[in-house]
């Protein structure tokens, strides 16, 4: 008993020792953390500052999932993306802000697909092997130019030290970069997860509006990679809001390419897929939280909790609602605890409740009781809602279910910002 113990605890510190020789210094937040991941970010000067193109590469042939707008309305590079999606491997994406190249008509479409072949070509990989994404005004070409010569200058600079600079280079009304980044511990080997994201307008529920990228050196099958990634966005991209409008260029995409070479993840049944799901959805929304409390103009993170709701549905339609209600955003704006708005809100959202059993909190503070108003401090609600993190409890009291989703609220800011953006 005793020289098999021995041979287990000998067994775990080769393993421990075969794991730290492999493993890369990691660099926190940054896309190109989990291992055989390099990027590069340039500036190509589609925006009037900063870098405005990034090239994501993976050293090592990788599976991709992803998901995009849900608009009718979809851009050139969602239309090449969706069909290079259906490709058994990938090895890049390419990014540009600065242009949405969206509502471009044929013209546009080709520019898509030449974008991904100057890469492809750069890369020696198969064009269909590059996902695509932009972000800008829509109806204006990109200057192609300027696109081209980007990518010779991004390709000749791949390293994972210029992993750090994709975020920013995707930004255009945000105000700070968004970044996340998870390690985790599948069988005996250690595994990464990094994202990224932009988005501050346009956001909305249902895969709107906003770019995302992540990488993960775990090793996952395809299928088992898009039922991950789908039930992440469930949970976190898909309940939050900035102003209730959905782009044309939404794209969140995942490359995982198996470099930490754990045992292959290829039933969405198995511990491990449980666990690497609750890393990537913990990623995701960290990210969705980033982009609602980066809204344009705003000042404040929303959280809205909805508890005891009698469906899931009815609970997802009442926070889209209050989330998206401008009413509700700019009392939050104005530090006014108007919380009839609240419930006006979700009594228009679609879903079948009792509004009578409806207890309302802004913070701690109990607003409402059973679909009525209380007395309350107005000086203590004033203190709650004059910080940069609130929360509203919407408590049902009729069923089990509860969700939470973010939104902002909405100041001039956000009306100035919109006012003048192709300006």
């Amino acid at each position: 008993m005793l020289a098999r113990r021995l041979d287990s605890e000998l067994e775990e510190l080769v393993d421990k020792k075969e794991s730290m020789a492999m493993r890369p210094t990691l660099i926190e937040n940054s896309i190109t953390a989990p291992r055989e991941f390099v990027a590069s970010a340039v500036r190509c000067g589609l925006k009037k500052t900063g870098e405005d193109l990034a090239i994501i590469y993976s050293q090592r042939p990788a599976v991709a999932a992803a998901v995009f707008t849900t608009n009718i309305v979809q851009a050139a590079p969602i239309l090449v993306s969706r069909a290079h999606l259906k490709n058994a491997r990938h090895r890049a994406i390419l990014v540009n802000s600065g242009g949405a190249n969206a509502c471009t008509g044929e013209p546009g479409y080709a520019d898509a697909k030449r974008s991904a072949e100057l890469v492809a070509s750069r890369l020696g990989c198969d064009p269909e092997e590059i996902l695509i994404a932009s972000t800008g005004v829509i109806g204006v070409r990109l200057d192609m130019t300027k696109i081209e010569a980007g990518i010779r200058e991004a390709t000749n600079n791949l390293n994972r030290d210029n992993g750090s600079r994709v975020a920013e280079a995707i930004m255009t009304t945000d105000t700070r970069p968004k970044r996340s980044f998870r390690r985790l511990r599948l069988g005996r080997r250690e595994v990464v997860i990094a994202g990224v994201a932009k988005g501050a307008g346009m956001i909305h529920p249902n895969m709107a509006t906003l770019l995302s990228f992540i990488t993960t050196d775990a090793a996952i099958s395809k299928r088992a990679l898009k039922t991950a990634l789908k039930r992440a966005v469930e949970k976190s991209f898909n309940r939050i809001s900035v102003d209730g409008d959905t782009s044309t260029n939404d794209t969140l995409a995942i490359m995982a390419n198996g470099a930490a070479e754990n045992p292959l993840i290829s039933s969405t049944a198995s511990k491990d897929f449980g666990i690497f799901e609750r890393s990537l959805t913990e990623v995701a929304t960290e990210l969705a939280i980033e982009v609602a409390r980066d809204g344009e103009g705003a000042r404040k993170l929303v959280t809205i909790e909805i508890r005891r709701a009698p469906s899931l549905k009815a609970a997802e339609l009442i926070a889209k609602a209050i989330a998206t209600s401008p009413l509700v955003k700019t009392a939050v704006a104005g530090e006014d605890a108007n919380w009839g708005r609240i419930l006006a809100a979700a009594g228009r959202s679609g879903a079948r409740f009792d509004p009578s059993k409806v207890d309302i909190c802004i913070g701690d503070l109990k607003v409402a009781q059973r679909g009525t108003g209380l007395r309350f401090d107005e000086g203590r609600a004033r203190k709650i809602l004059s910080s940069n993190e609130i929360t509203i409890l919407f408590d049902m009291r009729q069923g089990n279910n509860s969700l939470t989703g973010w939104t902002c609220d909405m100041t001039e800011g956000y009306i100035r910002i919109n006012a003048d953006y192709r300006s």
